[in-house]
């Protein structure tokens, strides 16, 4: 296999565990030569995180939590310490209170609304902040989104509006790292299995729909999203920021 990442250091954001697509996309920056800084969440996600980095050219296994500024610059202060530019930022972090993807919309909580911002857009943002100084040679940050984003989508909720705000962000952020050669793009994945989308009510009844309405008649792969990320993170996407790339089976372009 081509090597389309040898000798560039990534961090990803957001494994939680190996059904989530942050560990897709890692085992697939592995492959393609990459070495790996990697974050968990708290001491008990950690023993998970090493577990799963058994198989992976892993330099660094790092506490944050993105809602804490102080993490994130010992985050930063730690990937210095590996004395090699960074190259490439995969952000797959999201979050919003159960009951805010349950009940409607209009009954969304203010600080349900402030929750689900913070970590999921905001840390974007925050993430970018904290890590731009050690990308000397440029890059790639690359963050997930979905389209609920820009459809109303049943029970995505609060959470489709903070991946709007989270689009948002990624195209500001391009457009002021764009002169020091960091490319910031989102992936927006059809639905997939992982924990986080079964938090969604109704969720298992959406595969189907997609696999008879997509244009591939068929669901999303991690590989596929995994893939997406390689291609960003590499040179082959040297031209492309500010953009979101859908590896939905082609599902954003069908109407009713």
């Amino acid at each position: 296999m081509s090597q389309l990442l040898e000798g560039k250091l990534a961090l990803v954001l957001g494994i939680a565990n190996k059904w989530s697509l942050a560990y897709s996309i890692a085992r697939a920056f592995s492959r393609h030569g990459a070495t790996l800084a990697l974050t968990y969440l708290g001491d008990r996600q950690r023993e998970s995180i090493e577990e799963l980095s058994r198989d992976l050219d892993a330099a660094a296994i790092l506490p944050c939590d993105v809602t804490k500024d102080e993490e994130l610059e010992a985050l930063a202060e730690s990937l210095r310490g590996l004395d090699r530019p960074l190259h490439a930022v995969v952000h797959s972090l999201a979050f919003a209170n159960k009951e805010d993807l349950t009940r409607p919309f209009l009954e969304t909580s203010r600080a349900g609304f402030l929750l689900a911002q913070d970590v999921s857009a905001y840390s974007l943002v925050a993430v970018a902040r904290a890590v731009a100084p050690l990308m000397t040679e440029g890059g790639s940050l690359s963050t997930l989104t979905y389209i609920g984003s820009t459809r109303v989508t049943p029970n995505y909720n609060v959470m489709g509006v903070a991946k709007a705000a989270l689009e948002s962000a990624m195209r500001y952020l391009a457009g002021e790292l764009g002169p020091r050669g960091i490319r910031v793009n989102a992936i927006s994945a059809g639905p997939v299995k992982t924990v986080s989308a079964r938090a969604i009510k109704g969720f298992s009844s959406i595969p189907e729909t997609i696999a008879a309405r997509a244009p591939l008649r068929r669901n999303t792969e991690p590989s596929e999203v995994a893939d997406a990320a390689v291609f960003l993170a590499s040179d082959l996407g040297r031209g492309v920021t500010g953009n979101i790339l859908f590896v939905d089976a082609g599902m954003q372009v069908m109407g009713f």
